[in-house]
């Protein structure tokens, strides 16, 4: 009987790893779904031709329009800003939400980039439109990736990339300066999104 006890918790427990390190799932992209690439310089590409940028490769990947918003030096108040007239033109079924390292390298409040991600996700949820968060690592002693997107994944269910920036971005082959990736930098994104996009379900 112990055996069975010592037994049926082990299971329990795996279940419950499992359960918890699911990625949360999101709608399937239907065949002609819009997907929206929205963020700063590495979003739009900087230090890759436009052929190379991560939403460029992404479309490739998954054979969905990826619309590339990404605009360089943007903060993540700059982007709550034009974020819904971004939405209102393209009427995406999915959004890729990549911001933040400018609001850690002008040395910003980050409890505000956090509000400012939320209030975004939030708008595109009500409006019935998915959302995967990217994280951008932030310089200080090496790399780390400020906890708030973990909070903000978890808090509002939503997929999270929280380890390809962070590796690309620490590898001096992978980038085209300090703060943006290279052509190879951007593939390996598009790959790992394009796994996620899998593993969520909206493939």
């Amino acid at each position: 009987m112990r055996r069975f006890v010592t037994s049926l918790l082990l299971i329990l427990g795996l279940f419950s790893v499992c359960s918890c390190s699911k990625t949360p799932q999101i709608a399937k992209l239907p065949s002609g779904g819009v997907v929206l690439a929205f963020g700063d310089s590495i979003t739009f590409g900087t230090g890759a031709t436009p052929a190379e940028s991560y939403p460029s490769i992404l479309e490739k990947r998954i054979g969905r329009r990826v619309v590339n918003a990404g605009v360089p030096g943007e903060v993540t108040a700059e982007g709550k800003v034009r974020f819904a007239s971004v939405l209102d033109e393209f009427n995406p079924a999915l959004v890729l939400l990549c911001l933040g390292g400018n609001d850690f390298l002008r040395h910003q409040d980050e409890s505000h980039a956090a509000e400012n991600l939320r209030a975004m996700i939030t708008l595109a949820h009500n409006r019935g439109i998915g959302v995967v968060l990217i994280a951008v690592p932030k310089l200080g002693f090496g790399l780390e990736v400020p906890k708030f997107y973990r909070e903000i994944a978890k808090d509002l269910a939503i997929p999270l990339e929280e380890k390809t920036l962070k590796h690309i971005l620490s590898k001096s082959s992978l980038k085209s300066d300090s703060v943006h990736p290279n052509a190879e930098g951007y593939s390996i994104l598009a790959d790992s999104l394009t796994k996620l996009l899998h593993d969520s379900g909206a493939l």
